[in-house]
């Protein structure tokens, strides 16, 4: 857990984003842990010590990868994540975004606050254009916290990805530069 004074990359009110470390394992483990019941069967972060040091080593070393923890600016403790994969830079400048709260933060707008943090950071120091996210029509949550962000939906895909044994439908939700409405 980081002291309140904590350097992020980005920060509003109530939250600040930082990059993932290894160092991080303890608390993030233990709050996938206490958020099962939540992320079922939606999300599958890290329960354990070996699985979280090759997911965030993943997010540290890959470079078509960027992860952040989100931080309660109010002591510091992670309270949940977003990360954007496949990036392509070039002519698409394009991310994915996956992201997840953990339970003791959920409901409380800071993963909406952080999101739009995110999306700022992506379109401005990343120099990204467009971020996607693909949810699983059943998801509500993650659906409204899409919209409530300035996403727009542009289609379904089935069997899109394969979560959980199994390949499965989700909508797509994207966001450009040009869109996104500065909060």
């Amino acid at each position: 857990m980081l002291e309140e004074n904590a350097v992020y990359l980005a920060e509003g009110p109530r939250v600040g984003l930082r990059h993932f470390t290894l160092d991080d394992a303890a608390e993030f483990t233990g709050r996938a842990r206490e958020s099962t019941a939540l992320h079922r069967p939606w999300l599958f972060p890290p329960t354990g010590a070996d699985g979280y040091a090759a997911y965030a080593r993943l997010l540290i070393e890959d470079r078509t990868k960027a992860g952040f923890l989100v931080c309660e600016r109010d002591g510091g403790g992670i309270a949940g994540f977003i990360n954007i994969n496949n990036i392509v830079q070039g002519g698409f400048r394009c991310g994915a975004l996956g992201y997840g709260a953990f339970a003791h933060a959920a409901g409380r707008g800071l993963m909406s606050e952080a999101l739009g943090l995110v999306v700022r950071y992506a379109f401005g120091t990343m120099g990204l254009h467009r971020l996607e996210i693909n949810v699983q029509p059943g998801n509500t949550g993650s659906i409204a916290l899409a919209r409530r962000c300035g996403f727009r939906l542009e289609g379904f895909s089935p069997d899109f990805l394969h979560i959980d044994g199994a390949w499965r439908d989700h909508e797509r939700w994207a966001i450009t530069a040009e869109t996104a409405t500065p909060r």
